[in-house]
């Protein structure tokens, strides 16, 4: 399976997995990430630039990284955990590691304002958060063992 298929896959299994009461059922997988991940630059402006995050959004942001894990262990077969910490304001970080190396990191600012321009600029960002993923991996195992 290709990179950017695994992680659109886990993405939409860990969506739906939170959705409990049914309301995202009738919605197609592209419809439902588009909803949650892709805005435009004229939604972006209705956003405020200054704003506290809400939890729903931390939820969001933190899901792409749990579906970069959950890839890279459907990958390799190694656990990989997701360490997440956000302030109130959208300031934070969150990390992505197996064993005791980070597969990969983002420090994020104005998270509230989190979101991809297009569909396809998330399937790639995706795809490169797993291969670098991967690199890094099997780079630094060496080392550790």
């Amino acid at each position: 399976m290709e990179l950017k298929e695994l992680f659109l896959e886990t993405l939409t299994g860990q969506i739906r997995a939170l959705d409990q009461f049914g309301t995202w059922s009738n919605k197609s997988d592209d419809e439902l990430i588009k909803e949650k991940y892709v805005k435009t630059k004229d939604e972006l402006k209705d956003i405020p630039i200054i704003a506290d995050i809400d939890e729903m959004q931390i939820k969001d942001i933190r899901l792409i990284y749990q579906a970069v894990a959950l890839a890279f262990e459907k990958i390799t077969g190694v656990m990989a955990s997701v360490v997440m910490e956000m302030s109130h304001e959208g300031f934070g970080r969150v990390v992505v590691f197996a064993d005791d190396i980070v597969l990969c990191e983002k420090y994020f600012k104005d998270a509230h304002r989190f979101s991809f321009r297009t569909y396809e600029k998330l399937e790639e960002e995706g795809e490169k958060y797993l291969k670098k993923a991967q690199e890094k991996y099997n780079k630094y195992k060496l080392e550790t063992v």
